[in-house]
């Protein structure tokens, strides 16, 4: 099996309106990064009446040029994916100033509980005061004028994950589930790997024909790139088996050998990553630790486990 073709060749033209499928425009934020590539990406469907996925983060440069592009137009919808601060925050400030209603999944929540004594690495990347006008449900309909969108509930990035698709074209705008340029940060105690893997199982069975994500470019042969993320998670379980096998009792021991190539500013996420991993190779049986997994913690293989 081999993973995704990552697609790193993408132009942001940030604060321009660039259009990227009939009545669909993008506007790139400015805020590059090493979680958010060239920037957050908002994206503004319909024609005279719109809805806008995903507005952004608190950024006056970017609120001016999404406000140019929606001159003349009226925004009836806002819709966020996800309650990350590069995602959400700039809605509120959107509708105070066109009055449309925010629709998303729900407030901020961890997929689980914070162990005692667990800290949240990525508490301040979380929009903790969104609250949508409108919860969403899985496979609600929000319909404005020749466009009707589905919320699909894809949670792993973190638990109120929502794609959104819009119906009848064969597109999917995917967020931070699926992105051309990297993959998805899963990072408890926000994030559970088997949460993730169940969403990408969930958009196997659509047909959709165009991915449009959070950051980066469009994901254009949907299902294929989904069977290679699919295997790049499958391959990072058996690496994580290995590292056990071999004698590592520690996540950033084992992030040392795993993501040996990797940028040394990523392996705080790497190890994130791993540890999203053994909670679900836990929960499959095949792991086991003392107490709750943790960074820490001191993995060890039950029998049969690295089968």
């Amino acid at each position: 099996m081999q993973g995704p073709e990552f697609d790193l060749d993408f132009k942001p033209a940030h604060g321009q309106a660039v259009a990227v499928a009939e009545d669909v425009q993008r506007i790139t934020v400015n805020n590059p990064g090493p979680f958010t590539f060239h920037g957050t990406n908002t994206y503004i469907v319909g024609r005279r009446s719109v809805v806008v996925i995903d507005p952004g983060p608190e950024d006056a440069a970017h609120f001016n040029a999404l406000m140019t592009a929606l001159e003349g137009r009226e925004v009836t919808h806002i819709a966020v994916s996800h309650t990350h601060r590069d995602h959400s925050p700039l809605a509120r400030r959107l509708k105070a100033a066109t009055g449309a209603l925010i629709i998303g999944e729900g407030p901020h929540r961890g997929a689980r509980p914070l162990h005692q004594g667990e800290t949240n690495p990525f508490a301040e990347s979380s929009d903790m005061e969104f609250a949508p006008d409108v919860a969403l449900s899985d496979g609600a309909k929000v319909e404005g004028d020749g466009w009707r969108l589905t919320a699909l509930a894809t949670p792993g990035h973190t638990a109120n994950h929502m794609a959104f698709a819009l119906d009848h074209t064969g597109i999917l705008f995917s967020a931070d589930h699926v992105m051309a340029w990297a993959t998805t940060i899963v990072a408890p105690p926000d994030g559970a790997m088997a949460d993730y893997m169940a969403s990408l199982e969930k958009l196997l069975g659509r047909d959709d024909r165009l991915y449009l994500p959070g950051h980066g470019g469009p994901v254009t042969e949907p299902g294929s790139f989904l069977r290679g993320l699919r295997a790049h998670r499958k391959m990072r379980e058996r690496a994580v088996l290995e590292r056990i096998s071999a004698g590592d009792r520690k996540i950033p021991d084992m992030v040392k050998v795993i993501y040996a190539s990797t940028d040394p500013r990523l392996h705080g996420a790497a190890e994130l990553s791993v540890l999203a991993h053994m909670e679900d190779l836990i929960e499959q049986g095949r792991v086991e630790t003392d107490g709750p997994p943790s960074l820490l913690g001191d993995y060890r293989l039950m029998p049969g486990g690295a089968g």
